[in-house]
């Protein structure tokens, strides 16, 4: 057995002096650190034992730093955490094995919009040739200016320096005539969400390429089995869904037709690999699972606010829980007058025994879209969020159509209606196929959307309530939504999980 021998020369850390210490800079370092870990015990414990550490011995704050690493280890959050871990690494593996990705040197990118520029400084900033392309001299124009911009962007902030910016600049090729996408290995529309403008722009792009190129859409709900019809090979195209920003948000989902082959999933893996992307596969159905789940929960605040809570009342309760923000100024930052537009187009389709909250139809009517306009759900005329008085002459007609007498709703029940609704959601689609997994919603709530990661996610979270609150957690969120709501068997999802 080997000895281990004190080398001449070195020292002990436990016999080396201990440097100047400022406790006042110290404990503005620590305040700093604990506000941004949100407050989590185990950040404010490590962060009280490096403020107490050069006040006491070092073996005794050793056995200290120990005793707190022990029970902070067998903590519900850090169960939690190590969950999300291995969901991360589970979500990214896929169910065909011995499919080889095909190599992808150079993608083409029709749209130079927000989300297309965004994904087109993706690929240009992981080191891949990118055509844009776009219907007119001017939107190209204004496309190339949005990806300039965002590679400015990253200069400014240091994340890349002058070579790599002049690298990225020198790989983009910018197009008005969609031809010139013949010599893409991989296609990635990101046009207006319309599934009769998609259609036709696959249409065309399958005259286009070549047999063993790929074509990916962005889309964020549309059927993509219904866009592959316009496709030769409907084998080589599949869903990768971007969350804007494209080059910041960490989810993909991508997102299996009922053609897509084995070769198109692993191509599409690899891609994400190499832009740094966390991956959820789904299936295809409509919102694939992230959207499906956040409209469940965003359906479900709006029926909060029919009921008596207050925006800002469900807000906070969701903030406080450890939502990177509420879901009524998510609302307000993406704009009403999107999901406005959607509601009507759905319009003829909408199942009439279905609660509907109309709030959102009638801000948008009187031409309130949130921050654009300086008014939605709250008022920005100060350039900040602030709770408007003028909201409750809406939610008071709202209610009066539906015929709902306003109640006090508890933090309690804003807390249930909401993280219920996403778990009874995620039991259906777990039960559709649409998700692999029960985990596979965490990941995608977690890194899409900004549900707390401490908490393992939502599926998580409930499966670890008692089973009185689970019940009644479930009959709330079916007493809310009334003769519309598809109950999803949670067992079956909690199942699924290594708890």
């Amino acid at each position: 057995m080997a000895v281990l021998r004190r080398c001449s020369g070195k020292r002990r850390v436990a016999e080396m002096p201990v440097p100047d210490f400022d406790g006042g800079e110290a404990r503005v370092v620590r305040d700093n650190i604990v506000a941004r870990a949100r407050r989590r015990p185990a950040a404010v414990k490590a962060a009280e034992l490096v403020l107490c550490a050069a006040e006491k011995p070092f073996r005794q704050t050793l056995a200290e730093e120990r005793a707190a690493f022990q029970d902070i280890r067998m903590s519900p959050e850090a169960f939690a955490l190590r969950h999300v871990f291995f969901a991360e690494r589970d979500a990214s593996r896929s169910e065909s094995t011995g499919a080889v990705a095909l190599p992808i040197g150079c993608v083409g990118v029709v749209g130079g919009g927000t989300m297309g520029a965004a994904i087109a400084h993706a690929l240009l900033s992981s080191g891949y040739q990118v055509i844009l392309l776009e219907r007119s001299g001017d939107a190209l124009t204004t496309g190339v200016g949005r990806v300039a911009g965002l590679r400015s962007d990253d200069l400014r902030r240091g994340r890349i320096d002058d070579a790599a910016a002049a690298r990225q600049a020198a790989a983009l090729t910018a197009s008005v005539n969609l031809s010139d996408a013949a010599g893409a290995d991989l296609v990635i529309e990101a046009v207006f969400e319309d599934i009769a403008v998609k259609r036709e722009l696959l249409g065309h792009l399958g005259a286009i390429i070549a047999p063993e190129a790929i074509v990916a859409t962005n889309t964020s709900y549309l059927d993509i089995d219904e866009m592959a019809e316009a496709l030769p090979i409907p084998e080589r195209f599949l869903g990768l869904h971007f969350f804007a920003p494209a080059h910041v948000m960490k989810l993909l989902e991508v997102v299996r037709g009922t053609r897509s082959d084995a070769q198109t999933l692993a191509t599409a893996l690899a891609l994400a690999k190499r832009l740094g992307k966390q991956v959820v596969i789904a299936r295809n159905a409509n919102g694939f699972i992230g959207n499906r789940v956040y409209n469940a929960y965003r359906r479900h605040a709006e029926f909060l606010i029919q009921d008596g809570a207050s925006p800002q009342a469900v807000d906070l309760v969701m903030t406080d829980f450890g939502m990177a923000m509420g879901p009524f100024a998510v609302a307000d930052l993406s704009g009403l007058d999107i999901a406005w537009r959607m509601r009507k187009a759905r319009a003829t389709s909408y199942d009439q025994s279905v609660r509907y909250v109309d709030v959102l139809d009638r801000l948008c009517e009187a031409s309130r879209f949130a921050r654009k306009t300086g008014a939605g759900y709250y008022d920005y005329a100060s350039g900040h969020a602030k709770a408007d008085t003028a909201l409750e002459a809406y939610l008071e007609a709202s209610r009066k159509s539906a015929g709902i007498r306003p109640r006090l709703i508890t933090d309690d029940e804003i807390r249930a209606r909401c993280i219920g609704a996403m778990v009874n959601e995620g039991a259906r689609l777990l039960a559709e196929d649409v998700a692999r997994r029960a985990s596979d919603i965490h990941v995608a709530l977690i890194h899409g959307y900004g549900f707390p990661r401490w908490t393992g996610g939502p599926v998580w979270w409930a499966a670890h309530l008692a089973d009185q609150d689970l019940k009644r957690m479930i009959a709330e969120v079916a007493n809310a939504e009334g003769p519309g709501f598809l109950r999803g068997d949670v067992n079956a999802l909690f199942a699924g999980l290594r708890l």
